[in-house]
């Protein structure tokens, strides 16, 4: 018989606790659904599935049987959507066969139906015609129009092919080659490196947009942060791939969105980027984001989100602790809904939050504070509560200003492109790439949120950037005047 004292006790049960919580994580990754949905209980209702501690004795029972008349259910006719009116109508009048002279037409039947045609590509030519131009007072010369600048010199593709590319590469994921296919069923041969070749002057060009961006956003006094790891193919990695990291800014004020591509992930990406950044700064939590040589000027923020995951994580593993907590949160989040429902300017938000937010979020304080020490360190609800205790500063401080969202969840709307891109073209051909992808990334991003239709504003942009005045450059910003 092996004897152990109890402190080694207490530490296996806590390894077997954070075990069994890895076990059902993983099991969650694999099988689990993605929906972080809660439901607070309603007191004295049951469960569908559960029955109460003692059942009711049997009572006798007689069969009762009856006739009734089933009513006649009126059959309901589909509904269809209506066709949206900014569509272009072509007209197709079919006259009825075999009518008399000097019928009288009554009215008329009109059936619309969606049509589709495929993309129509065409060739713009430039005719520039020559003149000789004899003159006595100097020499004959030869007289042409000037070319227009054009996105690529001496290129073959103008501005809206080069958008479509880009909108179907980071917008609608299509890789290069998949759409050198595509153009290839539409008798249009484009070599998939020919392809690669336009996205790479593109992003030359529209690298005067970013920089402008990149200053912009950090002119702002409140930002979110996130990051997401990409692959990255290199040849410090022969037959594997680099993990390489976009460093992702939201200023939800001004609604602008930065994508910034390092090689890592640690903090040498913010540090350099926020150097000069002045304000609050919202995260995840993530330790990088922590004492930046900058950090005398930035006050930090977390994501009630995050906070809230934790502990949805922790519903198996003590399911009355954490449904209180997230019954909490989940009142908190009722008043952010309110508040966007109404419509409220930020100095309601604060003084709403102060009102009803502030009485939630000191009672969950005192709270977590009593269960910190009552709870294994290595359990699941353990470290939900220890994690959010650790921010809870950081937490609470939304409440101050109405600007200020409780959470990261739009900067991470923000990323989901990324992730989708990820599943379709698997890997950035470089590190040089990766960073034409972050110029993409960032203003098509910065289009999504501020409503603007990607391939008109590409087009456009690609179209007159070459010639556009440096100071006034920021004009060209999606949703920027």
């Amino acid at each position: 018989m092996i004897t152990i004292s109890k402190a080694e006790h207490e530490g296996l049960k806590s390894e077997i606790t954070l075990l069994k919580y890895q076990l059902a994580e993983l099991k969650r990754l694999i099988f689990g659904a993605k929906s972080e949905r809660f439901l607070a209980p309603v007191p004295g209702q049951l469960n569908l599935f559960e029955l109460p501690e003692e059942l009711p004795a049997e009572k006798p029972q007689e069969e009762i049987t009856y006739t009734r008349t089933v009513p006649q259910k009126e059959k309901k006719h589909p509904l269809r959507a209506e066709i949206p009116a900014h569509l272009p109508r072509r007209v197709e009048v079919i006259e009825p066969e075999n009518i008399p002279e000097g019928s009288k037409k009554i009215g008329e039947g009109i059936t619309e139906i969606l049509e589709y045609e495929p993309a129509n590509i065409y060739v713009r030519q430039i005719v520039r015609p020559k003149y000789i131009v004899e003159s006595t007072d100097e020499a004959t010369r030869i007289a042409i129009a000037e070319l227009p600048s054009l996105p690529i010199p001496k290129g073959n593709a103008g501005p809206s092919m080069l958008a479509h590319v880009l909108v179907n590469k980071f917008v609608d994921h299509l890789p290069f080659y998949r759409q050198s296919q595509i153009f290839k069923r539409q008798g249009l041969y484009i070599a998939e490196s020919t392809i690669g070749g336009w996205f790479s002057a593109s992003c030359k060009l529209l690298r005067f947009a970013y920089e402008v961006l990149v200053a912009k956003i950090l002119l702002s006094n409140y930002l979110m942060a996130d990051e997401t790891p990409i692959a990255v193919l290199t040849s410090d990695k022969p037959g594997a791939t680099h993990k390489g990291y976009y460093w992702v800014y939201y200023d939800p004020v001004n609604r602008l969105v930065l994508f910034d591509y390092r090689k890592t992930r640690g903090r040498e990406g913010p540090e350099e980027l926020l150097k000069n950044f002045s304000g609050h700064l919202q995260t995840d939590g993530y330790t990088a984001y922590n004492n930046l040589k900058n950090q005398a000027n930035i006050t930090q923020l977390a994501c009630m989100a995050h906070a809230r995951r934790k502990f949805e994580h922790a519903k198996d593993n003590d399911t009355e602790r954490a449904g209180l907590a997230m019954s909490m949160i989940q009142k908190l989040y009722d008043i952010e809904r309110r508040a966007r429902e109404a419509s409220l300017q930020p100095n309601d938000i604060k003084e709403l939050r102060q009102q009803e937010a502030k009485p939630i979020l000191d009672e969950m304080g005192k709270w977590l504070k009593e269960q910190v020490n009552l709870t294994l360190p290595k359990s699941a609800i353990g470290g939900a509560i220890a994690y959010t205790l650790t921010l809870w500063p950081r937490l609470i401080r939304y409440i101050e200003d109405g600007r200020f969202q409780i959470d990261n969840n739009l900067i991470e709307n923000s990323i989901r492109p990324v992730a989708l891109g990820r599943k379709n073209y698997l890997f950035a051909g470089s590190h040089e790439a990766a960073q034409n992808a972050a110029v993409i990334y960032s203003l098509l991003a910065t289009c999504k949120i501020s409503n603007v239709e990607p391939q008109a504003w590409l087009t456009q942009t690609l179209a007159v950037i070459s010639d556009y005045p440096a100071n006034q450059l920021h004009k060209l910003l999606p949703g920027q005047k």
